[in-house]
């Protein structure tokens, strides 16, 4: 359904306007769209090494990026172009993500602002729950299997 290959530098400019074209309604409904903080923002934090483009036959459909920490797995980002939403690309990358995580006994944590709403369900389907309630976000947690099946058995 999707492959993966790492981001390089020449991802930039297509980066930045996926950014725009996915989260720019959310940001702009928690904090307000500020195009020059925006672009410096990307420009500061813009580190290729971290991310991954997800690919659908061939065509660059979004970006991906987790981290691997120590107790757990960190989907630092996702976003998706608007014309590959909702045809369940977002949920195969982040199953993949989870059975990965579950293989090591490892939980899968990721930030999602309040004001995606269409994102947080996407979160709740695959079995996130929220964990923590920040100022604007929501840390939300897919606990291992085994941990889910301990909690279910008490």
């Amino acid at each position: 359904m999707y492959t993966l290959r790492p981001a390089t530098a020449a991802d930039y400019d297509f980066l930045y306007q996926l950014h725009i074209a996915s989260m720019k309604v959310y940001i702009a409904a928690t904090w307000g769209w500020d195009e020059a903080w925006q672009l410096n923002y990307f420009n500061t934090h813009f580190d290729p090494a971290k991310r991954q483009i997800i690919l659908v036959d061939e065509t660059v459909a979004g970006v991906v990026s987790i981290e691997q920490r120590e107790d757990e797995v960190y989907l630092a980002l996702i976003e998706l172009l608007p014309s590959h939403q909702g045809r369940e690309i977002g949920t195969a990358v982040i199953q993949d993500i989870i059975n990965a995580a579950n293989a090591k006994g490892m939980r899968v944590s990721l930030h999602v602002l309040k004001a995606n709403e269409p994102a947080r369900r996407l979160y709740k389907r695959l079995g996130f729950t929220i964990t923590a309630e920040e100022e604007v976000r929501y840390l939300m947690t897919h606990w291992p299997l085994e941990v889910q099946s301990a909690a279910h058995s008490k």
